[in-house]
């Protein structure tokens, strides 16, 4: 169960190995479904090399996640009391297993279709599914002493989505470091993986930084609460400051770039009407049998038929014919303004959406420990004076012959 035997050549990370039990999982019909989920959604039609899969962004998770564990492991003062491979395992599963429950395009539909849970509330449905169990029992069996689908649950979906799901799962401070591993805001292998990849694949360049610098600092410290946390160790603070602004400069130019929020728009919409009254979000098979192909399918056949469900926002999308635009709206507007401004100009309502971010939208600098050289710890936030913006944004989808009045009456 611990050879890496088998192994698979990946665009960012070259080979990546894994053992029969992975490679199990990998074939498994859940993970292959992986193949046919576009990392960046509908972003292929601004990028067009933009076409990468959950699928190989899951390996690239799982590779990730192996030098932070080793790494980490490496230097900390309390190896001997872990059970050192069978959390190494648990994490590998784990990283395999943490986008298995995406909807079609990842996140484009998320909003509109899931609700409260997201993705990740399928993605538990998969992870305790007699489809994998046969898989959990081999590891179960090697390691009789440990709650192997729940510990899976934890480091592949993390404490904070686990209980807005009810999910009241305990988590020891091991296991909360553990889940840093992989979903961890900062130093998590998902994040890290995906922000290489996608600047690999879009052409961005700014989403690359010095990431082998970055795991190579990384270290568990004490937190404030008596628990454990991921930190880094004082040489590493540039490798972060550098991840920071490779999030916001792919936010910029990918995640919430404007062409690429008006193509999601429409699709968006296309799929909440493609699911309505429909089985796929009514039982895990249903859910399981959706990919991309499915959707693109159904919306060239309604880019052409205009009696077709989802007529409009197909012919946007495959045909271009009245394609929405998406204007920014500055921070702090409300959805009373944006009324006014439509009953103002005299908008119809067929031709103007919105989606308001209500979030934190404070700047953001870095918030984790730093083990500095005199053997303490402190604020990051004390050795970077690096702040970005929050990269979330409230847009305005507005039909072109609106467009220059709504940015005149938004700038007003």
């Amino acid at each position: 169960m611990t050879g890496y035997t088998k192994k698979i050549y990946d665009a960012v990370h070259g080979f990546i190995r894994f053992n029969e039990l992975e490679r199990d999982l990998i074939d498994s019909v859940p993970f292959q479904r992986l193949h046919y989920l576009r990392q960046l959604g509908i972003s292929f039609l601004v990028y067009p090399g933009a076409t990468h899969t959950r699928f190989e962004h899951s390996l690239g998770a799982m590779e990730l996640t192996t030098k932070i564990y080793d790494r980490i492991l490496s230097k900390y003062s309390e190896a001997h009391l872990v059970d050192v491979d069978y959390w190494r395992q648990i994490l590998r599963l784990a990283a395999l297993c943490h986008d298995l429950g995406h909807l079609p395009f990842s996140h484009v539909a998320e909003k509109v279709l899931l609700g409260k849970g997201g993705h990740e509330k399928w993605t538990l449905a998969v992870i305790q599914s007699p489809d994998l169990l046969p898989i959990w029992s081999q590891v179960q069996k090697r390691f009789p002493e440990h709650s192997v689908v729940e510990d899976l649950a934890k480091m592949a979906i993390g404490e904070i989505h686990l209980a807005e799901m009810g999910v009241n799962y305990s988590f020891s401070a091991w296991d909360k470091v553990m889940c840093q591993v992989i979903t961890g805001d900062f130093f998590g292998s998902d994040r890290i993986d995906y922000l290489l990849r996608d600047a690999q694949f879009t052409g961005v360049s700014y989403g690359l930084f010095d990431y082998h610098q970055l795991i190579e600092m990384l270290c568990i410290v004490p937190s404030k609460d008596g628990g454990l946390e991921l930190g880094i160790e004082e040489n590493g603070i540039e490798s972060c400051e550098a991840l920071l602004l490779a999030r916001h400069f792919m936010h910029q130019r990918v995640y919430q770039y404007s062409t690429v929020k008006s193509y999601s728009f429409h699709l968006a919409r296309f799929m909440a009407q493609f699911y309505e009254n429909t089985l796929y979000l009514s039982d895990l098979k249903g859910y399981l049998s959706m990919t991309d192909n499915e959707i693109l399918t159904a919306l060239r056949h309604a880019a052409f038929d205009p009696t077709a469900k989802g007529h409009v926002d197909a012919a946007a999308l495959l045909k271009r014919d009245h394609r929405f635009l998406a204007v920014e709206a500055q921070e702090g507007i409300g959805e009373s303004d944006i009324l006014g401004i439509q009953e103002k100009l005299g908008i119809p309502h067929e031709s103007i959406s919105w989606s308001l971010f209500k979030g934190d939208s404070k700047d953001k600098g870095l918030a984790f420990p730093v083990l500095t050289r005199r053997g303490t710890v402190m604020e990051a936030s004390r050795c970077s004076k690096i702040v970005i913006p929050s990269g979330m944004k409230s847009w305005v989808y507005i039909a072109p012959s609106y467009e220059q009045p709504l940015r005149e009456a938004l700038e007003s």
